[in-house]
């Protein structure tokens, strides 16, 4: 898919690119991105979209993608072409390191297939293999140096090196001390020249100690000499140094040999680790602008909802601005949307929105919609936006925008999206938009899709006139003419020309003058729309504030029948528990009788017959229940009692409110004596009093016997005299 470079560069793609290479972590990365260009739709596009879908996702779950940060190896890879070549140490550990992330990456990957299938598939195919790291390892350190066990010969040669240095510094305190003794040296003793330790001595005794002179001071008061027994072992450290080196170079070439079958696999490395790079700066770019990948469709349609100007978008951010989206749909019944009205309304951030989120879409960048947004892909994305003046040729506005025009006719068909801007300006109006008007014809009649903006009142008409062409406008407060920035579709807009002109000052009479030097026809045509628009808007204010009133109403409606069946299933409980109650009441004085029979008589088989009998009545009028009712009737029971405790609680609060009765009021003071027969308040079985003690009296029963307050207790029969 070829696209314009100035389409590109009229939707500022080059700056979403910009800001989209500023999230990679490498390089190559940045160059990957930056290069990004629009594809025609198919499988590799597809694939693009979802796996930044997945790296999106990632961001979000506890399974986070591991990371993929490498450094380049095309040197590397270049050099393991050529025979006899030798890598350098930092080189095997950037390929070592590598070879560890990919295996991490791609272990993660098949782990986790399930929530990654693209990202998976992408290095699907790539070698697992730990060899050329643990290669590394066996040669080279931790620390990027060449282990002495690397070749047996190092280890040999390193072992001589150290015994030699260790006879070096032997020597040399030898031949410091000797020296020292004899006054033959300076106050600093000793010091270092070319790497070497060498002695300080003074210069009149230089002749005195055997060495080799390597140097003196700027004074030539000090001579540096190495003494002779240190130097017969520095020269033997120097071959071995020598032979250590070559060592080395051995063990390296040896390693690049070994690493050269694998320069393939590090090229496809390298390649995988540079798309991740890429796919996870996507992701992030797609994080900071809120983007998702929308519904795509089969058909030919474009639906963007709540549709966002990605650079618009960042900047308001910035300046914690609003951002207005967009709600704009093209579809084979309205394929070519006419959008007019007045200047700095929206209208040509409007036309570049759509064009930019098609080319970040056609592009592999997820864009700022709504999750229910559906979009199609285009063969063509064509764009006339801006002035467009060129000086190098020597071209006019108007000059240029043909030789746009004639571009348009070469390329539109039915898989086109063209986007013009101000359609039809930079020439005489009527001659002008006549030409303009016979352009939009032919890119209708070849079925291309396509948003324009403009001002001339021929091409309102014509979108008024044919079926598959529609209308909008950007919304203006009618009030205080200032942009409303939302799309309306369906009909023209009116230029406002003379109402913002009042709007900014322009005295009322020069607007008269000006309307008497147009067409009658003209003022009234355009004096209706901007009618239409008013009413419209006022409309529009009205039904929001109607639909607004209606979801409130519903809802109030929702939480009364809520309330209500609170109520009624409140109000059925409280009669099941009621009813339960009052059978709880008739069945406990039915015992309470059969209690005082058995106290009259103490017949205890009659007490257990006369209890059977009223447990059989009582079951009688009870049915079988299965568990599940049961259970459900224990539930009910269980909130109906809550229920009730609650309201208890209450009752309770509000009695202690109320001062206590005293018992005087309630009843007379009775002088109790030990032998009265007594009962308590409410109660009915009948006890005798066995002894009285500081206002609590022992009632005797006959079955039992409980301590009980006097004033809790009613007199039935005083004790006999005599007793």
């Amino acid at each position: 898919m070829k696209i314009p470079e100035k389409s590109l560069f009229d939707l500022e793609f080059d700056v979403v690119l910009n800001q989209v290479s500023a999230h990679c972590i490498t390089p190559m990365g940045n160059a990957y991105c930056s290069a990004l260009k629009p594809m025609e739709e198919g499988d590799e596009l597809m694939k693009q979209l979802q796996a930044v879908a997945e790296y999106t996702a990632s961001f979000e779950n506890e399974n986070h993608i591991p990371n993929h940060g490498f450094e380049e190896l095309s040197k590397e890879i270049s050099l393991l072409k050529i025979d006899n070549s030798v890598l350098e140490i930092e080189g095997f550990r950037r390929l070592a390191a590598t070879n560890e992330t990919v295996n991490t990456l791609l272990k993660f990957l098949k782990k986790f297939k399930e929530y990654y299938p693209v990202l998976y598939s992408i290095g699907e195919n790539i070698e697992l293999t730990k060899e050329p790291k643990q290669q590394v390892d066996l040669v080279i350190d931790r620390f990027g140096e060449i282990r002495n066990n690397a070749s047996e010969d190092l280890y040999r040669i390193r072992k001589n090196i150290q015994s030699v240095r260790s006879k070096i510094g032997q020597s040399f305190q030898r031949a410091l001390s000797n020296y020292s003794s004899s006054d033959y040296l300076d106050n600093i003793r000793e010091t270092v020249v070319d790497n070497k330790r060498v002695l300080a001595v003074k210069a009149m005794y230089r002749k005195k100690v055997k060495g080799q002179i390597m140097g003196s001071s700027k004074t030539g008061s000090i001579v540096f000499i190495e003494p002779e027994t240190t130097l017969q072992h520095s020269l033997e450290l120097n071959n071995l140094l020598f032979d250590e080196s070559e060592e080395v170079q051995k063990i390296l070439r040896n390693l690049t040999s070994y690493f050269q079958p694998y320069r393939s696999l590090f090229s496809v490395y390298q390649d995988y680790l540079i798309v991740l790079d890429s796919l996870y700066a996507r992701a992030k770019y797609a994080v900071s602008i809120q983007a998702i990948l929308p519904q795509i469709s089969s058909d030919r349609e474009m639906e963007l909802i709540d549709a966002y100007h990605p650079l618009l978008y960042l900047s308001h951010k910035e300046e914690n601005k609003p951002t207005y989206p967009q709600n704009i749909r093209l579809y084979n019944e309205h394929r070519i949307i006419v959008i007019s009205g007045p200047n700095a309304g929206g209208k040509s951030i409007t036309l570049k929105t759509v064009g930019l989120l098609q080319l970040m879409l056609q592009s592999g960048l997820l864009i700022p919609v709504h999750e229910r947004s559906r979009v199609c892909f285009f063969n063509q994305i064509i764009t006339d936006i801006g002035d467009n003046q060129s000086i190098e040729n020597h071209l006019s506005t108007y000059s240029y925008r043909l030789k746009n025009m004639k571009y348009f006719l070469r390329k539109c068909n039915a898989k086109t999206l063209f986007l013009i801007d101000e359609f039809g300006t930079g020439s005489d109006p009527e001659l002008g938009g006549a030409l303009a008007e016979a352009f939009l014809e032919e890119f209708y009649n070849r079925e291309a899709y396509g948003i324009i903006t403009t001002h001339y009142s021929n091409l309102k008409v014509l979108a008024n006139e044919l079926p598959h062409m529609v209308n909008a406008n950007m919304q203006f407060d009618n009030r205080t003419l200032e942009p409303v920035f939302k799309l309306i579709m369906g009909e023209a807009g009116s230029s406002f020309t003379f109402e913002v002109a009042q709007k900014n000052g322009i005295p009322y009479s020069l607007i008269n003058r000006a309307k008497k030097k147009i067409e009658r026809g003209k003022v009234r045509f355009d004096a209706t729309i901007a009618k239409l628009q008013k009413e419209r808007s006022a409309m529009e204010k009205t039904g929001t504030s109607l639909r607004e009133k209606e979801i409130k109403a519903a809802k109030e409606a929702e939480k009364l029948e809520l309330l209500n069946q609170k109520i009624k299933s409140k109000l059925t409980n409280y009669q099941e528990l009621y009813d339960h109650n009052q059978r709880m009441i008739l069945l406990g004085n039915k015992v309470n009788e059969v209690a005082e029979r058995y106290f009259e008589n103490g017949k205890k088989r009659l007490l257990i017959s006369d209890l059977i009998q009223v447990v059989e009545t009582e079951n009688s009028k009870r049915k079988k229940k299965s568990a599940v009712e049961k259970r459900k009737e224990k539930e009910v029971k269980k909130k109906t009692d809550e229920e009730a405790q609650k309201a208890i609680k209450v009752i309770r609060k509000e009695k202690k409110k109320k001062p206590p009765k005293t018992t005087e009021t309630l009843k007379p003071k009775i002088d109790f004596k030990v032998g009265d027969q007594v009962r308590l308040y409410d109660g009915k079985a009948v006890g005798t009093i066995d002894s009285i003690e500081k206002k609590k009296a022992i009632v005797n029963y006959g079955v039992f016997t409980t301590q009980v307050n006097l004033e809790a207790l009613d007199l039935v029969k005083p004790a006999k005299k005599g007793k």
